[in-house]
This record gives C-alpha cells, structure tokens and sequence, in this order.
C-alpha cells in the first residue's frame, strides 16, 4: 500500500502557467492598444494635412486671381485675409454640423446596446468625437495653410516678384502638404506630392486666367 500510494504520488503531475504565454498576451493587448491609438491619431493628423492644403490651394488661388487684374499689394492681400477668414468659418461651420450628427447617431446606439452592458456606457462615451474639437482643429489647420501664400505676399511690393514668390512659396508648402499625407496614408510619397502639387498649380492657373479673361473684356 506505501509503495502504491508513493508511486500514484510521484506519477501526479502540476501544470504550472507558462510565464512567457501571459507575457505574450499582456504584450499582444498592449501593441494594440497602440495600434489603436496611433490609427485615431494617424486619422487626425491626416485631417488636419488635407485642411491645411485647402486653405493653402483657395486662398492662393483667390490672391492670384485678384493678381491677375489688379497689381496692388493692399488689394491683394486683402483678398487672401477675406478668403482664410471665411474659408475657416465655413470648415468649422460643416465640420461641427458633421461630427454633432456622427455624435447624435453613436449616442442613440449606445443607449440602444446600453441595456444589456450598463457597465460599458460610460467607457463608450468617452470615446465618442467631440464636435467642437473638430471645428476647432479644422479651421486652425485652414488658416495655418492660408497662411503661407499671406506671409509670402505681404512684404513684397514689386508686383511681378510678389507673384513669383507667392507661386514659389506655395508650391514648397503643396509638396510639404502632399508628402505628409502620403505618408500619414501610407502612400507613394513622390507620387502623392506631385499629384498635390499639379493640382494646386492648377487651382491657380485657372483662376489667374479666368480674372484676367474676364477682367479685360470688362465683363
């Protein structure tokens, strides 16, 4: 009987929870968690690169318009404040009423799935978008782009070389622009950074040849 007793004793074994798998798994949730934060970070960022490119691209093309008729500094500068001004509102304005409708519809499914988890709702919440952040941060990056075609025009007088400058500054800044976006996007860079850049030449040639057909035919 001790020799049956000793040996069912020595034949049991004890599973001991592998460290190394509790390690991994603590590891895995972590990694994405950042993965998870730097995809809502990665998502802004990218937004405020495209906010920037709009101010810089309308505003340019709205000084290179007036450019086109009218040689003065004042005029021309004026154009571009009146355009970074209103041009900000507008994004604020839409970017508010967008996200307050993405908020009314994610809080109406978390008072939907409340009901079963009560627990979770107010960590659903707080991971909810906040309307007045993003108006913020929309027109902050509009008037950041509009300010590079302002500050590159307003102390030149020569009109030829303020024009010349204006077209040099805002080409530097639409391949900055289309650089990071690409990157934030995780696209080709070159390719991405000169398709930003045609398009805003683009946007400028239009307009300046348009104001100036229209402005000398006096129409």
């Amino acid at each position: 009987m001790e020799t049956t007793k000793g040996t069912s004793f020595n034949n049991q074994k004890f599973t001991i929870p592998p460290v190394n798998d509790v390690e991994q798994q603590t590891s895995m949730e972590l990694e994405e968690k950042d993965d998870f934060n730097y995809s809502k970070r990665s998502q802004w960022l990218r937004a405020a690169v495209l906010g920037a490119n709009d101010g810089l691209i309308s505003t340019a093309s709205l000084m290179m318009g007036v450019g086109a008729v009218k040689q003065d500094i004042k005029a021309m500068i004026l154009t571009g404040f009146a355009g970074m001004v209103a041009g900000a509102c507008s994004m604020a304005i839409g970017e508010f009423v967008s996200v307050y409708s993405q908020l009314d519809i994610e809080l109406a499914q978390i008072k939907r799935d409340s009901q079963n988890r009560e627990t979770e709702e107010e960590g659903d919440k707080a991971s909810l978008p906040n309307p007045s952040q993003a108006a913020f941060a929309s027109a902050l990056s509009f008037s950041v782009g509009a300010m590079v075609p302002l500050l590159a025009a307003a102390f030149i007088r020569e009109y030829k070389l303020r024009l010349g400058v204006v077209i040099g500054a805002v080409s530097l800044a639409l391949l900055v622009f289309g650089w990071v976006g690409a990157v934030l996007g995780k696209a080709p860079t070159v390719r991405s950074a000169v398709r930003v850049l045609v398009g805003g030449w683009l946007a400028m040639a239009i307009t300046f040849g348009l104001t100036k057909l229209i402005g000398s035919n006096r129409l």
